[in-house]
């Protein structure tokens, strides 16, 4: 079994893959998005015998998290050919690429899951549900409501990013490219963004599509990558001090012991430890549950390789937890 990135010009020969997988999927979408997604994002692909037996994409979104930008990959399109499954293809997969992504300097990733139960073992966990708007033809909006043309992305990612940054820690910076792209995306399944304004101001953006709105609210898994950098996107309430040890199976640098320290006006500043300091262990599974507001430090005490003295749990409480999440990306 041979790991690879694919080159910009082997990237198509994956097309095939894709549309074996995700039947579901619009020819118009496909075309959209080996047109548009496939020029910045990177695909791993297992190959055996000079046959591609097996895919996943990484596509780069810019995000702001607690106000500071961060480059984080969307996994998306994890997928191996029918007759070569269990085979251990997308554990190898995942794992080149996580260890990639720390290489370089991403501090999560996330993906849309087609069930739960199959990225657990990895590590991932659910943190959001999406909360998309749609527009709905013959409702009653108390403002007029158009197709959104290029000419409004510039005023319209102004507004999106206005609300963003004042409601949530943790959202996808939307500039005029971000939203110039997702008319295609949504264009290519003849869809299209609906504007209402108010005054002159943009009050309302809600998505059409010709079949409906989505039945079921897709859910949002985190894995994290980098635990030092994760650590530092937090704030905490009041001074704290706290030493414990993480462990990864995974990406090897994130075994660690650390101290935690900072102050709500400083932020958080981190040093490495001697594990004789250490006042627990948390494993990277139950990290990414606990920094994003999942569950508190006495509900990850619950999980198996999870241990907190009690003043621990008391530092621990002065983290404020990224909770206000907002990623309603597709692809």
């Amino acid at each position: 079994m041979e790991v690879c990135r694919l080159t910009q010009e082997e990237k198509a020969d994956t097309r095939a893959l894709y549309e074996e997988v995700f039947s579901e999927d619009s020819k118009g979408f496909v075309d959209y998005y080996y047109t548009e997604k496939t020029k910045d994002n990177r695909i791993y692909a297992v190959k055996e015998d000079g046959e591609l037996r097996a895919m996943l994409h990484l596509n780069p979104y810019v995000l702001s998290v607690n106000g500071q930008e961060k480059e984080v990959d969307y996994i998306v399109a994890v997928a191996t050919r029918k007759d070569f499954r269990r085979r251990g293809y997308m554990a190898a997969l995942l794992n080149q690429s996580l260890k990639d992504m720390y290489r370089e300097g991403r501090s999560f990733t996330f993906l849309m899951p087609a069930a739960e139960s199959i990225y657990l073992p990895y590590d991932f966990r659910t943190v959001y549900e999406q909360q998309k708007r749609y527009y709905e033809e013959g409702a009653d909006y108390p403002y007029p409501m158009k197709s959104v043309a290029e000419g409004d992305c510039t005023e319209l990612s102004a507004a999106a990013e206005r609300y963003l940054e004042e409601n949530f820690q943790v959202y996808v910076r939307r500039d005029e490219a971000y939203y110039r792209r997702l008319l295609k995306e949504y264009a290519g399944d003849g869809g299209c963004l609906m504007l209402g304004k108010r005054d002159g101001e943009i009050a309302d953006c809600r998505i059409f599509m010709p079949d409906g709105t989505e039945k079921e609210k897709p859910k949002i898994m985190v894995r994290i990558v980098d635990v030092r950098r994760m650590l530092m996107s937090v704030r905490v309430k009041s001074l704290i001090g706290v030493c414990f040890h993480i462990t990864d199976p995974v990406i090897e640098e994130n075994n660690r012991c650390v101290v935690v320290t900072g102050t709500e006006f400083s932020g958080v500043m981190l040093m490495d430890s001697r594990p004789e300091n250490s006042e627990g262990t948390v494993t990277i599974a139950a990290l990414a549950e606990f920094l994003f507001g999942v569950r508190n430090a006495e509900e990850i005490c619950a999980d198996e390789g999870v241990s907190m003295s009690e003043r621990m749990k008391g530092e621990m409480r002065k983290i404020i937890p990224l909770s206000k999440i907002c990623l309603n990306e597709t692809v």
